[in-house]
This record gives C-alpha cells, sequence and structure tokens, in this order.
C-alpha cells in the first residue's frame, strides 16, 4: 500500500482543502480546518492515509496537533457524512485499533525488560554521544534536517552541524534530498516531504506503558519488517524510540509494519517520512538528556548480529 504522496492527485475540492490546512497558523482555526479537510478527503483516502495527509498538513502550523485531535476529526467526519458512520467505515480502511491481547502477550513472551535492552546493546555509549552515534547512522556528510524546536529548524551537510548535535532535540531519519523544498501549499521550506529522501529507518515510539513495556515491544519488532532494530532512543519524557533500518524496502512493506506497531501501541505519526524524531543523545527543552539504551550499527555496514 503506497503513502499518500505517491498517488496520483487529489481532485481540487481535496486538494484546495489540504492547502488551506497547510497555510493557516496557531489561533487561526487550525481545529476548524483539519475537519473539513478530513470531510473533503473521505471519499478519496482510507483512514490512515488521511491521518498522514492531516499530520504533514499541519507539521508546521505553529502548535503540536496532537494524534487525538485527528482522530476524532476523521471519525466527526464520518458522522458528519452521509448520517452513515458504517457504510464509511466499511470503504475505509483506518489504522488499527490496538490489540491489547496481543500487546500483552508480546511484552510476556519478549524475555526482555529496558535493561535487558541495555545489555544487548554492542556499543556501550558514554554521553553525551550524539556525533558518534549520527556519523554511524549518516555517513559521508548527506544533507541532515536538524531541529531545535519543531519549528526552529534547519536542512544542512552534516559536516555544518559538527559539535552542536548533542544538544538539538530532533531530527529527520533519513538523508534529505535537497536543502530547500516546496510545501504542498508552494511554500519554501528546510523541512517538509519535498526536500526529504527515500527512507532510511523506520521510527516507532510508545508512550503508553512502562519503560520496560517499551523495551520488550521494540525487541519483538526487530524481527518483524527484515529490518533491524539499530537504535533505542528514550525521550526525555515517557516513549522510547526504536529506530529500525529499512533503507530499500518496499513502501508497502514499511506500511504493513507501522499497521502493525500501531495495533501494539506505537503512535503513527512517525510512519510521516518527513517527521521529526528525537535526536539520539540529544536535549529536551534544554535540560532533558534523551538517552540511547541500545545501539547496533552492525547493520548498517553490511553485517548481522
Amino acid at each position: 500500500m503506497n503513502t499518500l504522496c505517491a498517488e496520483p492527485s487529489l481532485p481540487y475540492r481535496a486538494e484546495q482543502r489540504l492547502n488551506k490546512l497547510r497555510r493557516v497558523r496557531a489561533g487561526e482555526g487550525v481545529h476548524n480546518l483539519i475537519f473539513h479537510a478530513a470531510m473533503a478527503l473521505l471519499p478519496f483516502k482510507e483512514d490512515w492515509q488521511i491521518s498522514a495527509a492531516l499530520q504533514e498538513a499541519v507539521a508546521n502550523c505553529g502548535r503540536e496537533v496532537p494524534d487525538r485531535e485527528i482522530d476524532e476529526a476523521i471519525e466527526s467526519a464520518h458522522r458528519y457524512s452521509d448520517g452513515c458512520v458504517s457504510s464509511r467505515n466499511a470503504a475505509h480502511q483506518k489504522w488499527p485499533p490496538v490489540n491489547a491481547e496481543l500487546r500483552k502477550k508480546v511484552i510476556r513472551d519478549a524475555g526482555v525488560n529496558l535493561d535487558g535492552l541495555r545489555n544487548e546493546s554492542a556499543i556501550s555509549l558514554t554521553a553525551p554521544a550524539t556525533e558518534q552515534i549520527i556519523d554511524l547512522l549518516f555517513p559521508d556528510n548527506p544533507l541532515l534536517c536538524i531541529g531545535e524546536t519543531k519549528t526552529v529548524f534547519s536542512t544542512r551537510p552534516r559536516e555544518a552541524f559538527r559539535g552542536a548535535l548533542s544538544s538539538r532535540q530532533f531530527i529527520v531519519p533519513s538523508p534529505m534530498s535537497k536543502i530547500r523544498g516546496l510545501t504542498k501549499a508552494g511554500r519554501p521550506s528546510d523541512h517538509c516531504l519535498d526536500n526529504t529522501g527515500p527512507r532510511k529507518f523506520a521510527v516507532v515510539e510508545f508512550d503508553t506503558g512502562s519503560a520496560d513495556e517499551h523495551a520488550a515491544l521494540l525487541w519483538h519488532l526487530r524481527c518483524e519488517l527484515g529490518a533491524p532494530l539499530v537504535l533505542a532512543v528514550h525521550s526525555g519524557g515517557k516513549s522510547l524510540h526504536g529506530w529500525f533500518y529499512c533503507e530499500g524496502c518496499p513502501e508497502d512493506q514499511v506500511a504493513g509494519f507501522y499497521r502493525y506497531c500501531v495495533s501494539l501501541g506505537a503512535d503513527r505519526a512517525t510512519y510521516t517520512r518527513s517527521q521529526f524524531v528525537r535526536m539520539p543523545d540529544g536535549i529536551r527543552d534544554g535540560k532533558l538528556r534523551q538517552s540511547v539504551h541500545y545501539f547496533d550499527p552492525t547493520p548498517l555496514k553490511g553485517g548481522s548480529k
């Protein structure tokens, strides 16, 4: 199943609604425009594709838009459209709901907690190790998009950030294709889908449950994509981010992997290829270390653990 950006152009009305949402800024009716864009997309896209499109459209609106707000907008659009919830749900495949029983089983059977995940790490790091990690993840000085915040960011060659990365919060987990691209609304930006290169890492975030549960889930997932777990990064808050090396994987395979992750309670926002994730061993809000609990760069060198 392909991503929205890889599919044919949307009809004019739907594209117009999305463009309007891309232009809006916090305080100008973001919430209302999310609903109207969801309504316009319903006849043409599955719910999980609508969610990804809306996430991308509001990425630079100036405020955090939680998944819950987008979910509720899509559900409201279904209820409103033709007054028929059931027929719409049958026609549009949603992101799967959390399978609580499967999640419990996976955690129980994984046999790894956070300490166990640390023990499995191939490299022992001394913080801050951001520069060392990024050199291994992204060799040969590619273009990277780095964020001090979600609204203050730049795309530059890796070497332009040398010495500064351990104080940054965010990174796009794939090299960028060019320094600046155009948003769907036609605005130049250092951070958009247009200048994000092919996916190199599939980053999976769990933010419900304990850190031990997150570690168990990531350990389980290392076998599910045919792509290895390379990195596990704490958000500095309550979640754990797993980086899975997926360079060259077909996008429909990656999409299926994310759907399975969502069924285990993962945040689907990181499916969007340009989505910021936490900088490994960086600093959150100027004070909280985004610690690395697991790192195995062996697969990046063509080997396997």
